[in-house]
């Protein structure tokens, strides 16, 4: 017994001892060099790892999602604009349902014509003049609808001048068939010619640089152009996006600040022939005056260029989004 306890104590204290000695792993974040003596020691890992919800994109895109509209209905008293900005999967559909709709209309009034006047009962008889000749059903006057509204005109169903009324409704198809024609095909044609997919041979420089330039401290990054057909009367300019809090004590979120990339000098006026390097002056009119080294990547703010112009190949307008958030080096 006093064996058995005597070996229990020596196991208890070796476990002890190693429990004392032994080290504790504690993994750090890893973090940029000037911000490893400002932030506190007990930073969890997920407050690091954590995902943060740009402004911007990459691709250019905002990533702003309008939630709990409750006017929809003006969205409908601009239609054109609401067609041209929907997706392409569902302009084709909308495209593809305008026509099918109106044929089968007034294929079905051609239809109704043809069966009040008695057309139907007379199809072999060779003495009755019927509204439109060769019309002997519903198929028969939907192809006729067809063929009015696409002005195909095959001759094998032609309307005869006993039919007042088919008449009227010849006109009014014709009419209403251009009204639908000039919508649609110029709904489709502002869409293809957009300039979305110029933005994807304009680039931005991966990182933005913080350095001395001329004595003056600068922000600077690079944009070019990969096409040989230039961006006419270019203009460039940046905003800051960061949440503000007023003297009163008002917060703002994702408040947006004008950055001078040489708006009073005229350097924001770009010939962008070959790859420019943009500045920023850090003076005091700078939104980056009072951020320090070490406390720039600890800072949530996020960079927006706009490079705007005129597509010399379409002559339109575009608007290019860059997007320089956490990319910024000392």
């Amino acid at each position: 017994a006093r064996l058995t306890q005597k070996l229990a104590n020596v196991l208890e204290g070796d476990s002890m001892d190693q429990d004392v000695e032994s080290p504790v792993a504690i993994h750090q974040p890893k973090l940029p060099k000037q911000a490893r003596d400002d932030l506190p020691r007990h930073i969890s890992r997920d407050r690091t790892k954590r995902k943060i919800q740009r402004y911007v994109r990459k691709d250019g895109k905002c990533n702003v999602h309008h939630g709990n509209v409750r006017e929809t209905y003006r969205y409908l008293t601009d239609i054109f604009t609401t067609l041209v900005d929907l997706k392409w999967r569902f302009n084709l559909l909308i495209f593809v349902m305008v026509y099918t709709v109106t044929w089968l209309f007034f294929g079905m009034i051609w239809w109704l014509i043809a069966y009040i006047r008695g057309d139907m009962d007379h199809i072999e008889d060779p003495s009755w003049t019927p509204c439109v000749t060769n019309l002997n059903g519903f198929v028969s006057a939907f192809l006729f609808s067809i063929e009015t509204e696409t002005t195909i005109g095959y001759g094998y169903r032609v309307i005869t001048d006993k039919c007042p009324e088919g008449i009227i409704l010849l006109l009014i198809q014709s009419v209403l068939g251009s009204i639908v024609n000039a919508f649609m095909v110029g709904c489709m044609f502002v869409k293809i010619s957009q300039p979305k997919k110029r933005a994807e041979t304009l680039v931005f420089s991966t990182h933005a640089v913080i350095s001395m330039r001329d004595g003056k401290l600068c922000l600077m990054f690079r944009v070019g152009d990969l096409r040989n057909s230039h961006i006419v009367e270019a203009s460039i300019r940046a905003k800051l996006i960061k949440s503000k809090q007023t003297s009163e004590g008002e917060f703002i979120p994702l408040n947006q600040t004008d950055i001078n990339v040489g708006y009073y000098t005229g350097d924001d006026r770009l010939f962008l022939v070959s790859p420019l390097i943009i500045s920023h002056e850090i003076n005091q009119q700078s939104p980056f005056w009072e951020i320090s080294k070490a406390q720039l990547p600890k800072e949530e703010l996020e960079i927006v260029v706009i490079l705007e112009g005129m597509v010399e190949a379409t002559g339109k307008m575009c608007s290019i989004l860059g997007w320089l958030w956490d990319r910024c080096s000392c």
